[in-house]
């Protein structure tokens, strides 16, 4: 059996087996396949924000760290600035203030280490009510006495000089009483004054 040149074998298109009436059209032609059904395309793929996440958990981390370190570092080396009320006897200064009416912390060393000032006396001033500045100043006068008695040697040494911390009407509310008497010296020096 043959097979005309259009359309399916004979009997297999349900019509009894019988050929198309002349002049009939053919059958409408089928979609080209590759031999697979047709898939419709896959959804773009789910965007998810944990890289995003992640990333700022990483750089929050990263951060904590740095401002832990820094603040470590900061409070190690600023470990030896004491406020200036809390300075006593024997502690030495690295810098000395410009201004005593002014000062709040100051930096102290070892005294091995060179220094320009040296704490020789500190003296308590009585009362609860804060006596007034220009009473406080007179203290003052006592120091001199206080560093003959701490080191006699450094009464005669030419670069020594003198400075006092006194406590203000601030201060005084919070506490400080202390009249604080220090040597000082024109260029930074290793060694307490006493030896």
């Amino acid at each position: 059996m043959t097979q005309p040149p259009y359309g399916p074998p004979w009997g297999e298109r349900g019509d009894g087996g019988y050929p198309p009436p002349h002049g009939a059209p053919p059958p409408p032609p089928q979609p080209y396949s590759y031999g697979y059904p047709y898939q419709a395309p896959l959804p773009p793929p789910r965007k998810t924000r944990w890289g995003l996440i992640i990333g700022l958990i990483a750089v929050a981390f990263v951060l904590f760290a740095v401002v832990g370190v820094i603040g470590i570092v900061l409070l190690v080396k600023n470990s030896d600035v004491v406020d200036a009320a809390d300075v006593g006897l024997g502690d030495c200064l690295t810098e000395i203030p410009s201004d005593a009416s002014l000062v709040a912390s100051v930096k102290t060393v070892d005294c091995t280490e060179p220094h320009k000032g040296e704490v020789f006396a500190v003296i308590t001033v009585p009362g609860n009510d804060f006596p007034g500045q220009a009473k406080i100043s007179g203290y003052q006068d006592k120091c001199q006495p206080a560093l003959q008695t701490y080191s006699s040697k450094a009464m005669t040494d030419p670069e020594v000089g003198m400075f006092v911390l006194y406590p203000t009407e601030a201060s005084w509310k919070r506490g400080d009483r202390a009249v604080t008497c220090i040597a000082t010296t024109n260029s930074p020096r290793p060694g307490s004054l006493k030896n």
